[in-house]
């Protein structure tokens, strides 16, 4: 295969990979607490026929050599953990992070799973739970005849009962934070679960230790920037173009050859 063909062909490969990713991010500008990824390329190994610094002659050496790429790759996708917008619903159960960690959420199979999504519900038990009815841990619980449920910016949760004059005290919401967020693993329906890469988590009690505060009655936007990722379909459209023109132009050199050549 002529080298430029192939070249061409991983740019092609690579470029519809990152128009995915784009998609994707698009798809996805208003899911509640949605984090953009990013596309990371890499260029592909080197056919070196001239090494850098290799002996011209006994006393002169090669200043810059003969190398020549063979492509690019996509090697990864990363998180972008910037935060979004904060909108306001004056629904007593939806929290929105205001800074860094994740809502601990258990699974149906008892693991935990993380969340920026704080987009909550009550069960008929009276529990807090995810919009697919996933338990909020740690676990809430408001009793029937509780109105006025407020939570705190340290995640303290009281309510007003029918019976008593006072507030009561129904639990502490705490958050989670990781050394390497982006090394979490994304699993869909707004979770994450962590992974060796992301390292253990780290539990504390909202607005300590680097954790974000929660505000109560409101949710936080997905961070796509829309003007932004239109740009970068514009860029990544005219590099698949560019790449597809390489394709052509190599066909034409070969169809030149094999018509005059023999």
């Amino acid at each position: 295969m002529h080298p430029a063909l192939w070249v061409s062909k991983t740019g092609l490969s690579a470029q519809d990979i990152k128009l995915s990713t784009i998609s994707n991010n698009l798809a996805n500008v208003n899911t509640t607490g949605f984090k953009r990824d990013r596309a990371v390329f890499q260029d592909l190994l080197y056919q070196v026929n001239r090494q850098p610094g290799g002996l011209n002659t006994q006393n002169s050496e090669l200043p810059s050599g003969l190398q020549l790429g063979t492509g690019v790759r996509v090697v990864g996708t990363t998180k972008q953990f910037s935060q979004g917008n904060l909108q306001i619903t004056e629904q007593p159960l939806d929290l929105a992070i205001n800074g860094r960690g994740f809502l601990q959420i258990q699974l149906p199979d008892g693991q935990m799973a993380y969340t920026r999504d704080g987009q909550f519900q009550l069960n008929s038990d009276g529990d807090v739970v995810t919009p697919d009815g996933y338990l909020l841990e740690p676990a809430i619980n408001v009793p029937e005849n509780a109105t006025n449920i407020t939570i705190g910016k340290d995640g303290t949760v009281t309510a007003v009962t029918d019976d008593q004059a006072s507030p009561i005290n129904l639990g502490q919401i705490t958050l989670v934070d990781f050394i390497n967020p982006q090394g979490l693993q994304a699993i869909g329906n707004n979770l994450f679960k962590a992974t060796n890469s992301s390292g253990d988590p780290t539990e504390g009690e909202p607005g300590l230790s680097g954790l974000g505060t929660l505000e109560q009655g409101s949710i936080e936007s997905s961070n796509v920037e829309v003007v932004e990722e239109l740009v970068n379909m514009i860029t990544t459209q005219r590099a698949y173009e560019m790449n597809s023109k390489v394709v052509s132009t190599s066909d034409q050199m070969l169809q030149f050859i094999t018509n005059n050549i023999g």
